[in-house]
């Protein structure tokens, strides 16, 4: 379970391929060495070093924050022992099953024991844990998190419950999920949940966790957020006076072209949104060049991109009632008439 296999990464700046200082195979785990990327912008090699079986994909995490981030970071990198007992305390004050909760979020990523997953912001691991059961020896479970100290306590949690001979492979690395160091279609499923409120661009994380999702593969994220209908009520507003956590809204205009299948569930009390979507080979489809049927006509294309100068609604009532007279559409009519008068023009010129 200690360390990480060099196939499955990516320099996450440059997205090109990685090199070590030693001499590696594709089944060799690394445990201490360091990592070679692509060219900063001063002509200098990106390096991330391998320190006891995790990788630094972000050293200097902090620089690369927002404000709002950097003050969660240094809470997580100063109280990441007090983490848990916050966690307990949650799910006590909303009177909710904590197992059954992460079971059924796991549940959504419909993952098999042989799957690569990725958890983004994993924390103490309370949710890597269920993942991790529901791999096998041929699956991998990728635990990433912005904070070191926090990434330390929850390796310690996931050893003492996934055997190396047993159990899928688990390899951690401390990084940003606005650049993920894995290549397009890796990864057979993504969970997030609990930090992409704060995210200093939102659309960007979930573009990266949809890029490094095979076509097919599921995308689970969620975070604080009161549902809508409860939100002016009395108990959304004491919740989001005691955090204004609570009175973020969930994402779902920052999902990419590619989701589909979306769903949006509120769980916790109501106090939590959960997002999930299925990553498609491409963007919706739709014949754009397909008459419309009807008295207007035209096209979805034709409606968006041939928009002409306004008329005076007499012209336009004329123009409706010459093409009833004639049994075609608006779109008709006025194609034909252009067309005639421009070739009527192109014959005076002549």
């Amino acid at each position: 379970m200690r360390g990480i296999n060099l196939k499955h990464y990516i320099c996450p700046a440059t997205g090109c391929s990685l090199r070590t200082q030693g001499s590696y195979s594709d089944t060799d785990t690394i445990v201490s060495d360091e990592l070679i990327g692509g060219k900063d912008k001063n002509g200098n090699p990106r390096r991330y070093p391998v320190k006891d079986g995790i990788v630094y994909f972000s050293e200097d995490v902090r620089e690369s924050l927002s404000a709002v981030e950097q003050a969660e970071y240094d809470y997580y990198q100063t109280f990441s022992g007090d983490y848990d007992s916050y966690q307990d305390w949650l799910f006590k004050s909303f009177y909710v099953d904590e197992e059954d909760l992460r079971r059924e979020m796991i549940d959504a990523l419909e993952i098999d024991d042989n799957s690569l997953v990725l958890e983004i912001g994993c924390g103490t691991c309370r949710d890597s844990v269920e993942i991790a059961r529901r791999l096998g020896p041929g699956g991998t479970l990728f635990l990433q998190d912005l904070s070191s100290e926090m990434l330390l306590v929850g390796r310690e949690k996931i050893s003492e419950l996934v055997k190396d001979d047993t159990g899928p492979t688990v390899e951690f690395s401390v990084g940003n999920a606005h650049h993920l160091p894995f290549a397009d279609n890796h990864i057979d499923a993504v969970f997030h949940f609990g930090g992409i409120n704060l995210f200093s661009d939102v659309r960007q994380a979930i573009a990266e966790m949809a890029r490094v999702v095979r076509p097919g593969g599921k995308v689970v994220l969620g975070d604080e957020g009161i549902a809508p209908w409860l939100r002016n009520k009395q108990y959304g507003e004491i919740l989001i006076n005691s955090s204004q956590h609570y009175g973020f809204e969930p994402p779902i205009a920052a999902l990419p072209p590619t989701a589909k299948d979306v769903r949006l569930r509120w769980i916790i009390g109501n106090a939590f949104y959960l997002i999930e979507f299925t990553v498609s080979e491409s963007e919706p489809e739709v014949d754009l060049d397909l008459p419309i049927l009807g008295l207007r006509g035209g096209t979805h294309r034709s409606r968006y991109f041939g928009q002409l100068e306004g008329v005076t609604p007499r012209t336009k009532k004329a123009v409706i009632q010459a093409a009833i007279n004639e049994g075609i559409s608006v779109h008709e009519w006025l194609e034909k008439s252009l067309n005639k008068q421009l070739e009527t023009e192109r014959e005076d010129s002549k």
